[in-house]
């Protein structure tokens, strides 16, 4: 095992890493993660980054938006998600409003946040996902615990 493997450090054999090897160096950031609080979300939105510089597509943007919300804030996240939403390939896509229904939660626009979960049940075709996705939805008329 090289120091780099074992530090959990990511090096490519080449300048620019192909898409296979980004892709790879995600899921081993999520896979050496012992809890959700313990991924290494700078890390991961650096490597999207340079996924999305090499091979760009509205998927790697929108996982590109969960990354950076989770590394720097659900706005940041947010902004990025919001250039998405007139992007045709994504127009019946329920991750869409699924991930911006989550950032707008945690933005506290619950209102904004109910609507879009609404209509990602309407697109999903998953009968768990769209039970999911609606209680979500109703989870948002409820008004938040004060701490």
């Amino acid at each position: 095992m090289t120091g780099a493997q074992r530090s959990g450090e990511t090096r490519f054999s080449t300048p620019t890493p192909g898409p296979y090897a980004l892709q790879a160096a995600i899921a081993a950031c999520h896979a050496r993660a012992a809890t959700p609080e313990a991924t290494d979300w700078p890390r991961i939105a650096t490597l999207y980054n340079t996924l999305a510089e090499t091979t760009p597509s509205p998927i790697i943007e929108l996982n590109r938006a969960v990354a950076i919300s989770m590394a720097q804030g659900p706005q940041a996240g947010l902004d990025i998600v919001d250039q998405l939403t007139n992007e045709p390939s994504l127009k019946n896509y329920h991750l869409l409003p699924s991930v911006r229904g989550d950032l707008l939660t945690k933005l506290n626009r619950l209102a904004e946040a109910r609507t879009e979960f609404e209509r990602a049940a309407s697109l999903t075709r998953n009968a768990r996902e769209r039970d999911l996705l609606l209680k979500r939805a109703k989870d948002c008329a409820q008004p938040l615990p004060t701490k």
